[in-house]
């Protein structure tokens, strides 16, 4: 069923939003959806940083490309030694639950799936306040991921459940979650896609590195799975000497990817590979226009699937299973779940050969996901609309 929201700016009460960020997917969602919510004069919105990515690379360059403020509150950062999850979420539970005793906010909005966002999302549903998951819905079916366990239990304890794709229907319904909790709203992280690319082309990173567009591959890898671990590791350095066969490789890489690189004596053998380009982290705008102008995408990362199934560019993920099948059933997406080098390498032969799969860009992937959740929250605070979910025609 499909509303139309009627704006109540005008005569309903304040809402008070406190958005949830931590780590490098959260400014790309929430940005969007701080907009949204600054064009309701019925809504407060502040931002809370929760210090989880403490590497300025991986937290300060977004807020200033995305043009997000300073956060109203920042938690500080982590500590200086590395630390467990476990220590991690304690931490933000004890210093997030004084922000929320200091503002009292009617929503706490969280999104995606990191370690800020069930902590986050448990201390305020603990206080009593109100809890909405943008990006809900999402499995992998692999609850050995720390993501999949975020997910699951961030949407156990939300109030509403704001969706991507339709499988986060099946998921949410398939696991009890109340239709009346449950939007279809599209993607936000689509939302800052379409917003900045022409800034990102216009920077031309591309061009400033000398590379060709459709000549290189990108790289991407910081799951746990793949980089935690010497195995691991070993393998993804093996696929980026497969796919170095075939073109330039441009490898960002990810702090905690360098750092295991280093520990396992695994740098000098990637840099010694003449087709490789080894870059620091890159800023939103730096790697989209990376991302956009590559032959193929390697990668491990659940955001990156969504943009490059956006932006029609073939996209093959090292993983054993996405949350995001609709980047595989209608986008670009190929997984590959045996993680062998040798299947790579024939998948970009197969891609640079031409025989590249028929995509689609998913319903309501078009730019305008955070105005629907703006709309959504605020009309919440009223018995105005029914809730029985956003659904594309």
């Amino acid at each position: 069923m499909t509303h139309s929201f009627v704006h109540l700016s005008s005569f309903v009460p304040v809402v008070k939003i406190l958005n949830i960020v931590g780590a490098r997917p959260n400014f790309i969602k929430v940005a969007p959806l701080h907009r949204a919510f600054l064009t309701y004069p019925a809504i407060q919105s502040k931002i809370v940083h929760t210090g989880q990515h403490a590497d300025s690379r991986m937290s300060d360059v977004f807020f200033k490309q995305l043009a997000l403020p300073q956060p109203d509150y920042s938690l500080g950062p982590g500590p200086a030694s590395p630390c467990t999850q476990t220590q991690q979420t304690a931490r933000i539970l004890v210093e997030f639950e004084a922000v929320l005793m200091a503002e009292q906010p009617d929503w706490v909005v969280v999104v995606g799936d990191v370690t800020s966002t069930l902590a986050c999302g448990l201390a305020a549903a603990q206080g009593g306040i109100r809890v909405a998951h943008v990006e809900a819905g999402l499995r992998s079916g692999d609850r050995r991921m720390p993501e999949e366990m975020n997910r699951i239990l961030t949407d156990t304890l939300s109030d509403l459940l704001f969706v991507t794709e339709s499988a986060g229907l099946d998921n949410l319904r398939r696991e009890g979650i109340p239709d009346e909790k449950v939007w279809f709203v599209g993607n936000v992280m689509i939302d800052s896609l379409v917003r900045y690319r022409p800034q990102a082309n216009e920077l031309d990173t591309v061009g400033r590195l000398s590379l060709i567009p459709g000549e290189y591959i990108l790289v991407t890898t910081h799951r746990p799975a793949n980089v935690d671990h010497e195995a691991g590791l070993v393998n993804m350095v093996q696929i980026v000497e497969a796919a170095s066969a075939h073109k330039m490789v441009v490898f960002p890489v990810h702090p905690r990817t360098q750092a295991n690189l280093v520990r396992f004596g695994l740098m000098s053998r990637l840099m010694a590979i003449p087709t490789v380009r080894v870059l620091e982290p890159q800023g939103y705008l730096e790697f989209l226009n990376l991302m956009e102008h590559a032959a193929v995408v390697i990668t491990d990362s659940g955001g990156v699937q969504e943009e490059t199934t956006f932006l029609q560019v073939p996209c093959l993920t090292v993983r054993a299973s996405t949350e995001r099948p609709v980047t595989v059933d209608l986008g670009t997406n190929q997984l590959l779940a045996d993680l062998n080098p040798a299947t790579v390498r024939y998948h970009i032969g197969e891609i640079l050969a031409g025989r590249i799969k028929a995509a689609a860009i998913p319903p309501l992937w078009d730019g305008r996901a955070a105005g629907r959740i703006a709309d959504i929250l605020l009309n919440e605070r009223t018995p105005v609309c029914s809730r029985q979910g956003f659904r594309p025609a």
